[in-house]
C-alpha cells in the first residue's frame, strides 16, 4: 500500500530522516527547514539508540525513534510510525542500513539519499565515510563531490537526482577532504530535498539545476 502525500490535509510536507551516527547533516536539514512555510521535518529515526542524532533531534524540538533491524527489515512496526507522523517524504542522511522491500513499496521515488563521492564510483556496502575517502584518495581521483539519488534496492544505486564536485588536492588527508565534502553536504542536500518533495509532494515542477550537477 503506498501512502499517499497528505500536505493537502495538514497544509505541510512532512519529511522523516533516518541517520545511524551522529546526525550532522540531519541537525543541518532540520534547520533548514525550521521556519519554512511548507516542508518541516517531522521526524528522525534511527537504528542505534545511542545515535548522537537523537540528542540534535531533542535539542530541536523533533521527536526521534530508535528500531531494530528486526523490525526495520520487516518494515510494518516503522511504517506504522511514520503513518503515525504523517510522513510524505524520506531522507537519507548518514543511515547505513539497506532500506528494505516493504518501505520502499510504500514510498516509491519518495526516497533520497546522499553519498560522499561521485557515483557510480565509490558505491556499495560498506563504502561510507571515511572509507569512500581514502579510496578515492588512493586511486589518485583529481575530483571528488556528493551525489544525491533515489533510493531503490540495492546500495547507491537509485537514479542520480544531483552532484556536485570538489578537488582532490595532493596533500589531501581523508579528513580533509572530508571537510570539503562536507561543506558541499551542508550546501546542496537541503535545497535538493526541497525542490523534489515539493515536485513530488506539491505539484512543484522545476527541475533542479546546477552548474556542477547531473541529472
Amino acid at each position: 500500500m503506498h501512502f499517499l502525500c497528505i500536505k493537502s490535509l495538514i497544509n505541510m510536507i512532512n519529511i522523516a530522516v533516518f541517520a545511524s551516527g551522529n546526525g550532522s547533516n540531519a541537525e543541518n536539514i532540520i534547520r533548514y527547514f525550521k521556519e519554512n512555510g511548507e516542508i518541516r521535518v517531522a521526524l528522525v529515526l534511527s537504528n542505534k539508540k545511542n545515535a548522537y542524532v537523537h540528542t540534535r533531534a531533542k535539542n530541536l524540538g523533533v521527536p526521534s525513534y530508535t528500531f531494530s533491524k528486526e523490525e526495520f527489515d520487516k518494515g510494518d512496526p516503522v511504517l506504522q510510525k511514520l503513518q503515525e507522523y504523517r510522513i510524505d517524504f524520506i531522507v537519507l542522511a548518514g543511515f547505513l542500513l539497506k532500506v528494505p522491500e516493504p518501505i520502499l513499496k510504500a514510498y516509491p521515488q519518495r526516497i533520497v539519499n546522499i553519498h560522499p563521492a561521485l557515483l557510480p564510483k565509490y558505491g556499495g556496502k560498506g563504502m561510507y565515510g571515511d572509507q569512500v575517502h581514502k579510496a578515492v584518495i588512493q586511486a589518485g581521483e583529481k575530483e571528488s563531490g556528493i551525489t544525491i539519488h533515489w533510493v531503490n534496492e540495492h546500495y547507491d544505486e537509485g537514479e542520480i537526482i544531483f552532484q556536485a564536485r570538489c578537488p582532490v588536492l595532493p596533500s589531501d588527508t581523508p579528513e580533509e577532504l572530508a571537510q570539503r565534502i562536507h561543506k558541499l553536504e551542508y550546501e546542496y542536500y537541503p535545497q535538493i530535498i526541497e525542490k523534489i518533495a515539493k515536485r513530488v509532494c506539491g505539484g512543484f515542477d522545476e527541475k533542479t539545476s546546477n552548474s556542477n550537477n547531473k541529472l
